[in-house]
């Protein structure tokens, strides 16, 4: 090793110096600061709250996931939770997957579908609405259906429309056209607008348009089916009327592509133009809705054609 570095030209270095220089001891060693191992309760409350920190999401996931598979048992218990509107719509779309498939089991749970008609909460009357559709041997579900069309909700009237087409059952057709068109966000009562949100903004059903100040409450303004917000009519610090417009919402996508194939089958010459707003070659169209929109207006002209 000596001899290579003395070829080399470079002088030896001792292991036991500092490289660059001697070792120099120019003043009293500082004291190496000793570390305290942590103890095994703080470890254990660290590793505590960790897991905590992993776990609350996946359990709120979990209670919340409608793609959980429930026992008959727990179907049982989620249709009449009277404390919890999700639970019931957890069971409602797990029917409905027994629906699609003709799981005659699933009879058993007829009367509560039935009865879940008129409940209370928009959101479990228009999953409802979607599910007794899928069974259109039950008269029960028929005459239910009808009576939904005059439901407040325009997304509950949409869905019980929709289900009844396939009853073969037009009398909800003009509120299928309605699923076409932008709804109109009015203020539901008068006071200070605080804030909106922004033209283009992609929103779900439910979600916060805007908030209005009356006296010393706030009133919150949401979209009635998940679109994309077109116009909005209010700025900031504005006094509003009650009744006045706040915005516009295009329909998003699954819905008018919901829609159009229903008018496939039950539409009239008198919807076309709301039919033809979405064979327009515009971004925001995809095309899948934009072949729809050309098949359902050839249905509905073949259909007149063939009419005395």
């Amino acid at each position: 090793m000596a001899a290579s570095q003395a070829r080399s030209g470079l002088p030896a270095v001792q292991l036991d110096e500092p490289v660059g220089g001697e070792a120099r001891n120019d003043g009293p060693v500082e004291p190496v600061p000793v570390r305290h191992p942590m103890s095994t309760r703080n470890r254990l409350l660290f590793f505590a709250t960790a897991w905590l920190i992993v776990l609350m999401p996946f359990l709120f996931w979990w209670n919340t996931w409608f793609g959980r598979h429930l026992s008959d048992q727990q179907l049982s218990e989620f249709l009449n939770d009277q404390k919890h509107p999700r639970h019931i719509q957890h069971a409602l779309v797990q029917l409905g997957e027994r629906l699609t498939v003709h799981d005659a089991s699933a009879a058993r749970w007829y009367p509560d579908l039935q009865r879940l008609a008129s409940y209370p909460v928009e959101e479990v009357r228009n999953t409802d609405a979607w599910v007794m559709g899928q069974d259109t041997t039950q008269a029960g579900f028929h005459r239910a259906l009808l009576e939904m069309l005059q439901d407040p909700s325009p997304m509950v009237r949409g869905n019980a429309a929709l289900s009844l087409v396939r009853f073969g059952d037009a009398a909800g057709r003009l509120q299928i056209v309605v699923l076409l068109e932008p709804a109109r966000i009015v203020a539901p009562v008068a006071g200070r607008m605080l804030g909106t949100d922004h033209v283009g903004t992609a929103i779900h059903q439910g979600g916060l348009i805007a908030k209005l100040q009356n006296g010393q409450q706030i009133a919150e303004v949401r979209s009635p089916f998940s679109g994309r917000i077109r116009s909005v009519s209010a700025v900031a610090g504005a006094e509003i009327l009650q009744g006045a417009e706040l915005a516009t919402v295009d329909p998003g996508a699954e819905q008018v592509w919901e829609a159009l194939r229903a008018l496939y089958l039950v539409g009239q010459p008198e919807d076309l133009p709301a039919i033809r707003i979405y064979q327009r070659d515009l971004p925001e169209i995809p095309n899948r809705v934009k072949e729809q929109a050309v098949l359902t207006e050839q249905a509905i002209r073949e259909r007149a054609r063939r009419q005395p």
